[in-house]
């Protein structure tokens, strides 16, 4: 028995707790494309930022490997997956046959359609090697244009400010942060972050990137005609799954690579996990691609767990932002975009401009479905616990929940009772 996994990021660390767990005896080899073990991809803004350094991004320490009984195989690009003889092909034409093989490839960066991106003074932001060439072209930076309102963009932008870049955001939907916020929780980050001096320019995109004749960055043009100075362009969008290897090895494949709830791809011995797997939402009931850190641990973990031999089914995805703009806390999870016109839907909110607080829950029928908290997020979990464990609410707890006063005293008694007696 081989155990093979392919990238080298968090989802990978689950699987090696997984299979470690009821597999203590058979070999497991990683092989990662970047030239390092496995680090903490959300900590890259930090990185850039020069709030932490470069072995602050470790997850986890040389021993980890060691103890676990796990061989690297770094800077190593799979070409090839051979399903029916189970072997992998790498770019130096290496044969790496496997018996169960974890498919954990990640995303790859978004790159938009604008003339001149492919040139010098064009950074993407999702990998470390991103923040590293940042960090060493930051000092002849004076100006930075990031593409991209998200979660990404957003923490590039500011970290490239913290290192005294003049930074300017455009995005091309009609406000930041559309799919993890609201919209008043987006005004109010937005207004966080232009009080701050970094002023964010919606509903344009860009179209071509300026050069001079001897090559130099100048600048973006964008499509209103209107032009930003610029010493660097960061392209932070977002990500794609990385699907290229599952798509010509004949797999299931949509958004992502399409799997069982036991991360099982369909083809003997192979799952997906992470940004790339396409696995169940506990709260929109159907499948998904949901590139969160978090998530993408316990999908690994389950997929090693079923690998080695132990059914197991992952409990579900749930999609969650955790971030903090310029020291403004925020927290959103799962659904908090309803469609206002299906009358399951109820909703509450709570605005406090001058304490720069927001609360908005989300109930469907007699279930908590969905939160948004800026500012005070102390109740996150409370509220988080709600959602995850599906408990049904009265009118009377949705507006204690509503009023920011959770309780775990709100729980049913049969929650208590199954934890007390699993075996009733």
């Amino acid at each position: 028995m081989t155990y093979v996994i392919i990238g080298n990021g968090i989802a990978s660390l689950g699987a090696i707790d997984g299979i470690r767990k009821y597999d203590r005896i058979n070999p497991i080899t990683v092989i990662g494309l970047e030239n390092t073990a496995a680090y903490g991809k959300p900590l890259t803004s930090y990185l850039l930022a020069g709030r932490i350094n470069p072995e602050g991004m470790s997850l986890r320490t040389d021993n980890y490997y060691k103890n676990k009984d796990v061989s690297l195989k770094l800077a190593t690009q799979i070409t090839h997956i051979d399903l029916e003889n189970r072997v992998l092909s790498t770019s130096c034409g290496d044969k790496i046959p496997y018996t169960k093989l974890l498919i954990a490839t990640g995303g790859k960066p978004y790159v938009p359609d604008v003339k001149g991106v492919e040139g010098d003074g064009v950074y993407n932001f999702t990998d470390a090697k991103d923040a590293y060439r940042l960090i060493d072209s930051v000092k002849d930076l004076k100006r930075a244009v990031v593409i991209g309102g998200g979660l990404i963009g957003l923490k590039a932008a500011e970290s490239l400010y913290n290192r005294g870049v003049e930074v300017a955001v455009i995005e091309s939907g009609e406000r930041i942060l559309h799919l993890a916020y609201d919209a008043e929780a987006a005004g109010l980050i937005s207004r966080r972050v232009e009080s701050a001096g970094m002023p964010v320019r919606c509903g344009v995109r860009g179209e071509q990137i300026v050069r001079d004749k001897s090559g130099k960055l100048r600048g973006i043009l964008l499509n209103d005609k209107s032009f930003l100075e610029a010493d660097a362009i960061v392209i932070a969008i977002g990500v794609v799954s990385r699907i290229r290897l599952a798509e010509q090895a004949g797999l299931a494949v949509d958004k992502g690579i399409v799997v069982d709830d036991n991360m099982f791809t369909g083809a003997d011995g192979v799952y997906a996990a992470g940004d790339v797997a396409q696995a169940r939402d506990v709260i929109f009931d159907k499948d998904k691609v949901v590139p969160v850190w978090s998530n993408a641990y316990t999908q690994g973990y389950y997929a090693g767990r079923n690998m080695a031999g132990n059914n197991s089914k992952y409990p579900g995805t749930m999609s969650m932002s955790s971030i903090s703009f310029f020291g403004l806390p925020t927290i959103s999870v799962g659904e908090v975009n309803p469609d206002l016109e299906n009358t399951d839907y109820e909703i509450y909110t709570f605005f406090d401009e001058p304490k720069q607080s927001y609360r908005k829950l989300v109930f469907k029928r007699e279930q908590l479905v969905g939160y948004v908290l800026v500012g005070d997020i102390d109740f996150a979990g409370m509220y988080t616990s709600f959602i995850k464990f599906k408990f049904k609410v009265d009118s009377q707890t949705r507006k204690r929940l509503s009023e920011g006063e959770p309780d775990v005293l709100m729980w049913p008694d049969d929650f208590f009772n199954k934890a007390w007696n699993p075996e009733s």
